[in-house]
């Protein structure tokens, strides 16, 4: 056997040898180490950040909801979603935002609308709501379309026909949206807001205890 075909086995068994190792460290060492650290640490992040009620897990505070009644706080619009064409099993869902730029007719008209239908559906015998009082997170979606939480204006703007609806004083409900208004991260980043789920959630904790 000549001297290149040694080398060249030496130099495949090498590089073999290299791809068993750097394989168990990354695809398998690594990961575990750092799985065991984010469960042992940050169980609830690690599984999901996952939100239960009633005994059972009813979504996580990452993502936010559609499709709550009236008698519920609304989240913020969901204009990004979409069913997802390819496969329809399970009626996928598709973030993202409308890619509409700020003066586009299209955006105006649904902001314009939608403004319109919170004014409306906000508005109580003993409380109007008007145009300017609507923040502007009521009327548009975030840029996933999936925020799980809204600002504290637009809590406190739903406060009265949340009451209304579920024979509730307007103190009660207030305080409720006060006592899951989290200030911004770190006392600096983002800004203040509330998770709808975590709030109707306790809405219908506090509607049950009469």
């Amino acid at each position: 056997m000549n001297n290149s075909v040694v080398n060249t086995a030496r130099l495949l068994g090498a590089g073999l040898r290299a791809l068993l190792v750097l394989t168990l460290v990354t695809g398998v060492i690594y990961p575990l180490v750092v799985t065991g650290i984010a469960q042992g640490l940050f169980p609830g992040k690690a599984n999901g950040s996952e939100i239960r009620a009633d005994g059972k897990v009813v979504g996580s505070s990452l993502i936010g909801q559609q499709g709550y009644s009236l008698d519920y706080f609304q989240p913020r619009p969901a204009n990004g979603l979409g069913e997802n064409s390819v496969n329809t099993q399970y009626k996928l869902i598709l973030s993202g935002a409308t890619n509409l730029s700020a003066d586009n007719q299209e955006l105006v008209k649904s902001v314009e609308e939608a403004k319109a239908k919170v004014v409306k559906d906000n508005s109580t015998p003993d409380h109007k709501v008007k145009p300017s009082q609507v923040p502007a997170d009521a009327v548009t979606s975030s840029g996933s379309g999936l925020d799980p939480d809204i600002s504290p204006a637009y809590a406190d703007l739903q406060v009265h026909r949340v009451a209304e609806r579920n024979g509730l004083t307007v103190a009660q409900v207030r305080k409720l949206v006060d006592d899951h208004t989290e200030g911004r991260t770190l006392g600096f980043i983002g800004e203040p807001r509330v998770n709808v789920l975590e709030l109707n959630i306790a809405l219908k904790v506090l509607v049950a205890k009469g």
